[in-house]
């Protein structure tokens, strides 16, 4: 495709860029706006996860000509329509609106969105014909109109606060000065008397400006009930395109308010800080009669001092790392800022950063006797909820701004107790950690390899002296039995002195070692024979160890090498081994299940009873039912189902609705939870906690209901439960539909109600406490790769990590060994982009965060190393073959080596879903192809679960009949596949050892690379890992598009028609019943607990205040309230995510 020559604007054009509310999907709208920006455009980017209200406002606001928005999660018919009517309700018609979302929109919903008045839905063909610089440029020049050229009644309307006029005016006097001079007049005169004060809020670049600004404005709106403010934010325009990023909004949260008002303003001229128009902007919104105005500098230089001549209030925001103490002697602003903040203050050197900044703000301002306590500066972490050092910075701005303006804000904000403590999630102490463990694991080789080269030369003594003495020598724990061979005069002092020198060469050998080799025909024989017993949890069990074909051959279960030399035995020892015994390198326990194969039940679409069905059917005839559950994207991001329509077209779509514990009993119903065959697996993230709550809930009431049962307390039950309902006059929650076949009905006999409330509470206790042990699953609950890669977290990030580790720990004191508290996630890391050794090695560092974390918090290691659990994607790449050798044999030496656990610590279980990215939306049916191979490697590799994706994933969410496809694929694998009734077949296969110590290193050396950017967590603030994602993203695509990696069926081997994209013959999506039933069910049940909902809820924010368990809360709070209700309440105490650039 020859090159398209960007389109040049003729006006000013604005436009606001996001991705739709509960839409994680942020790498294509980053692509777009990045070239609507080098197209010459002013972007004001805000993300993903954006409502329509947020994206509307925000047009409105920044007066944009039109809002350019991906929408890749579903829901985009009611989005986009809900967006073009609220915009006219608005009066803001004339802001276009343009979108996108791959193969999910399909070309008759784009007709009908056109139709309706979007201005246009770009589909996947058009982006292959037009390009997206030909796709950019049809969309800037659709959105090239003039904007502020006429004024008509905006100042009245101004002075009501309405956003559209006072942007409008602002729009007016930076584009058509001439056509604003007449209002901006009569605006001067009004605010000759204005008092409105102004704080002026300037820095470096990449100082955190934004987030403080963010942080400064939810501390004032808490603080001030009635007040409003006015924030003006200015960023760089490009010299050479005229094009602008105003990415300040996508930092903040609090601003989305009534009483906030938002501008950003591109410079317009090079190599300076603030816009011309800055004056114009601040005198509007004093005409306006905002209450307080900030206003925020673009990054500006240490000699760059504008910002004072616009402000009665000055803050200067660096970071620690200036450099030398002689640089802030150059930092003009040092001379005139009023108060100085040192962000950021979480890094390394902060301590020495504050006492150097406080010495120059002395010599700068004369302030000689001042006591260091009484200096207005301030180290403060604007990124951390709650951050006491942002708290009394906003104490000191407002009483600066009180002291120097004539204004009433006297602030009444109180800093508690709780408020005055920062909180590390890794101790400064400990952020070396991941080196620490390459060295750890490093070291191990090193000695390991030492002492292969000992044991190899003992062995050579040892054949020296068998052939001298003509018999095989006796060995003991002491070394060779010498009775047994210098028996005779013939050689025997040859033989001392060959004795002599074993002896002294064993002493470089460890005892531990010695066993190995003294023990290795005793282990060879053990496989041999026809049965194997080994204990699991003090359970004795026998396997038999030889499986036989139909040829009559006996295939061994585990096969051992047939070495003779020592040195081999043991490398092969210490690096290998048999499944079943340290490293883990070929398996974690020395045979697999038998009745049990790893393959999981993948499911969630519509309602909670349409994907229990589809469990029902996907697990009918299996012994084992391994649940794994989707979740649409309303739970996905921890809200509840809503009328409002970007929230409702989302309902139960490409995922189940769970919003409230019935839907979980619901779900799950039919299934024993608390059955050892029975597993449990959610896909859940942010609200992570409260989806394991309800889950947790809806065990306990299924052995609720079997005690009901066994006890004949059927009918009293029924009487209470109908009792309640009656009392309240709300009708009893059921099951929608028929039961499908296999559900016995278990777990719906207490809908609508919970164990306690109808058996007494010692029996209710007693079932808690018994099946909180019994339950088997896993919650993925990975927030860290949720802010490297899939975007769904809700929390700010601390504290996510702060419930994450609350749940940990009740799962320790409640004694649950059967449950993952979490899953360490590559998959999504992969799917976003990233190759085979960067997903290992970012999920491995995630891993060993939260164990540091979970040690700063003083748990044991032994007690919570067996509740991790690991989920990674494979694919076809030559390093997927030993990606969990890799990762088992990694985290068994750190875990023994560095960190001391036990061996049930060091066992390393993971889940393996076959490559969704690996999917292609031509000639889908070669999907099944690669999704076999992928499935061969995962169980060659010996993984603990797997999920094969179904071949139709690509274009729609999977049918049945692909579905069980797809399940056939690791069925036939396991069940006739001959070499697989083999456990350990990759085993001792040259490629094989050496690929596994290539991807080894590279994942150490990958450690040493997050640690030089300060752990995983420093690596995070700066966007390392996101960065180096999207980099070999890029370079995966670009090699796909050009064919230097080829691909059948995609770009070569195409079939006679080109092989062209297959469009789904129908979308399965949620019904309109469907939909309506979870919002009935949600208003039934807040209805029901209104007055005990409140109260459940203040415990929890109260647990979370005073640093004690708030999972133990929330299990009290999951049964009477609702996702979204909690999630709200939790944003008050915790803090929002802030989304990255």
């Amino acid at each position: 495709m020859e090159q398209v020559t960007p389109y040049k604007p003729k006006y000013k054009v604005r436009i606001v860029t996001a991705a739709s509310l509960f839409d994680g999907h942020d790498a294509a709208i980053n692509i777009m706006r990045r070239i609507i920006q080098s197209t010459g455009v002013e972007v004001i980017h805000l993300g993903h996860d954006r409502s329509v209200d947020e994206v509307v406002n925000t047009a409105i606001q920044e007066d944009a000509n039109a809002i350019a928005l991906t929408s890749y999660q579903g829901g985009h018919n009611e989005y986009f329509k809900y967006m073009y009517d609220l915009l006219q309700e608005k009066g803001a018609g004339h802001i276009k609106i343009f979108g996108g979302g791959g193969g999910v929109i399909l070309p008759s919903e784009i007709k009908e969105l056109m139709d309706y008045g979007i201005t246009r839905i770009y589909a996947p063909d058009d982006g292959r014909k037009m390009g997206l610089q030909g796709m950019i440029n049809d969309l800037v020049e659709q959105s090239d109109f003039p904007i502020g050229d006429k004024l008509n009644g905006e100042l009245k309307n101004m002075e009501k606060k309405e956003f559209g006029a006072i942007a409008r005016i602002i729009s007016a006097a930076e584009n058509f000065p001439e056509v604003a001079k007449e209002t901006l007049d009569k605006i001067h005169v009004k605010n000759k008397n204005a008092a409105t004060p102004v704080l002026g809020i300037t820095g470096t670049g990449g100082a955190g400006k934004s987030s403080l600004v963010d942080e400064l404005v939810r501390r004032f709106l808490i603080d001030f009930p009635e007040k409003t403010i006015g924030i003006i934010s200015v960023d760089p325009s490009k010299r050479k395109t005229g094009g602008a990023l105003l990415g300040d909004r996508i930092r903040m949260n609090a601003i989305n308010s009534p009483r906030v008002y938002m501008r950003s303003l591109a410079t317009r001229q090079s190599n300076l800080a603030l816009s011309k128009y800055v004056t114009e902007a601040i005198q509007v919104l004093k005409a306006a009669e905002y209450d307080l105005i900030i206003l925020e500098t673009s990054g500006i230089g240490q000699s760059d001092t504008e910002i004072i001549e616009h402000s009665d209030v000055s803050l200067y925001v660096m970071t620690p790392e200036f450099g030398a103490a002689t640089q802030l002697e150059k930092i003009d602003m040092l001379d005139f800022a009023d108060l100085v903040a040192i962000n950021k203050f979480d890094k390394r050197g902060s301590l020495d950063a504050l006492r150097d900044v406080k010495k120059q703000y002395v010599r700068n301002h004369q302030l000689w006797d001042a006591s260091q306590d009484d200096l207005p500066v301030y180290g403060t972490i604007a990124s951390q909820f709650n951050d006491p050092g942002m708290n009394k910075l906003y104490k000191a701005v407002m009483q600066q701004l009180a002291e120097k303006t004539d204004t009433d804000l006297k602030s009444d904000f109180k800093i508690t107790e709780e408020m005055d403590e920062k909180v590390f999630v890794i101790p400064p102490s400990r952020t070396r950690y991941l080196s620490e463990i390459s060295e750890n694991n490093r070291a191990y080789d090193k000695k390991a390899s030492e002492q292969t080269e000992v044991a190899q030369r003992l062995y050579g003594i040892f054949k020296t002296i068998e052939t001298i003495s003509g018999k095989k020598p006796e060995l003991d724990k002491a070394g060779i039995v010498s009775e047994t061979i210098v028996n005779s005069e013939k050689n025997k002092d040859l033989l001392k002195l060959l004795l002599a020198e074993f002896d002294r060469e064993k002493l470089n050998l460890d005892p531990y070692n010695w066993e190995i080799i003294t023990g290795w025909d005793e282990k060879v024989n053990k496989y041999k024979n026809p049965i194997y017993s080994f204990k699991v949890r003090d359970k004795e069990i026998n396997i038999k160890t030889h499986t036989e074909s139909l040829s009559h051959t006996q295939i061994p279960k585990v096969a051992l090498p047939k070495y003779q030399a020592w040195g081999d035995i043991l490398k092969w020892t210490l690096q290998e081994n048999v499944p079943g015994e340290f490293p883990y390198t070929s398996g974690l326990y020395p045979f697999k299940r038998t009745g049990e194969d790893p393959a999981r039940m993948f499911a969630g679409e519509g309602g909670p009873e349409r994907t229990n069905r589809r469990f029902h059917y996907v697990s009918m005839g299996l012994p084992a039912k391994r649940l794994s559950t989707a979740f649409d994207s309303v739970t996905l991001y921890g809200n509840d189902p809503d009328l409002r329509p970007d929230i409702y077209g989302k309902i139960g779509n490409a995922g189940v609705s769970v919003c409230c514990l019935d839907d979980a009993k619901k779900l799950y119903s039919g299934f024993d939870l608390s059955h050892p065959m029975t597993s449990v697996s959610m896909t859940i993230n942010g609200p992570a906690p409260m989806l394991l709550g309800f889950f947790m809930n809806a065990a306990i009431d299924q052995n609720c209901e079997k005690y009901i049962s066994e006890n004949g307390l059927e009918e009293e039950v029924e009487r209470k439960i109908s009792a309640i309902y009656k009392k309240k006059n709300i009708a009893r929650p059921k099951y929608h539909g028929q039961l499908p076949e296999g559900n016995n009905g278990l777990g719906l006999m207490l809908l609508g109600v919970t164990g306690d409330q109808v058996l007494d509470a010692e029996v209710y206790n007693k079932i808690k406490y018994e099946t909180l042990q019994q339950v088997r699953g896993t919650v993925q609950a990975d927030i860290l790769k949720e802010d490297q890669a899939q975007n769904t977290c809700i929390f700010s990030t601390e504290f996510a990590l702060r419930l994450m580790g609350d749940v940990q720990e009740y799962f320790i004191e409640k004694k649950v060994r059967n449950f993952y508290s979490v899953s360490i996630s590559g998959y999504h890391i992969a799917e976003a982009g990233a190759n085979p050794i960067t997903q290992l090695a970012f999920t491995l560092a995630n891993g060993f965060t939260y164990v540091e974390y979970y040690l700063s918090r003083g748990m044991d290691i032994n007690e919570f190393g067996p509740n991790l659990s690991f989920f990674f994607s494979n694919g076809i790449d030559p390093e997927y073959a030993v990606i969990g050798r890799v990762a088992r044999k990694i985290w068994a030496k750190a875990l023994k080596k560095k960190y001391g656990a036990n061996p049930r610590a060091q066992m390393l279980k993971y889940h393996i879903q076959t490559s969704g990215r690996s999917l292609h939306a031509q000639e889908i049916d070669f999907n099944d192809i690669r999704t076999t191979l992928q499935a061969l490697y995962a169980i060659y590799d010996n993984c603990n679960s797997l999920h094969t994706n179904a071949y139709d994933e690509a274009i729609t969410t999977p049918t049945e009949e692909s579905v069980r496809r797809a399940m056939a694929i690791q069925l036939i694998i396991n069940k006739e596949l001959g070499l697989a009734k083999n456990e350990n077949p990759i085993q001792g296969s040259f490629i094989i050892e050496e690929l596994t110590d290539l991807v080894e290193e590279a994942v150490l050396k990958e450690f040493d690379s997050i640690t030089e950017r300060g752990g995983v967590l420093g690596a995070m603030e700066t966007m390392y890992q996101r960065s180096k994602i999207q980099e070999e993203s890029l370079y995966y695509e670009t090699l796909k598009h050009n064919g230097d990696f080829p691909i059948i069926g995609v770009n070569t081997f195409l079939s006679s028609k080109g092989s062209p994209t297959v469009l789904p013959a129908e979308v399965i999506r949620a019904t309109e019943e469907e939909k309506q039933v979870q919002i009935e069910t949600l208003k039934n049940l807040h209805k029901m607990y209104a007055d005990i909902a409140n109260e459940k809820i203040e415990k929890v924010k109260s647990a979370a205040i005073h640093n004690e368990n708030m999972f133990e809360q929330l299990m009290e709070a999951t049964k009477v309230c609702s996702l979204g209700q909690i999630t709200e309440s939790l944003f008050e105490v915790g803090g929002q995510y802030r989304r990255n650039m």
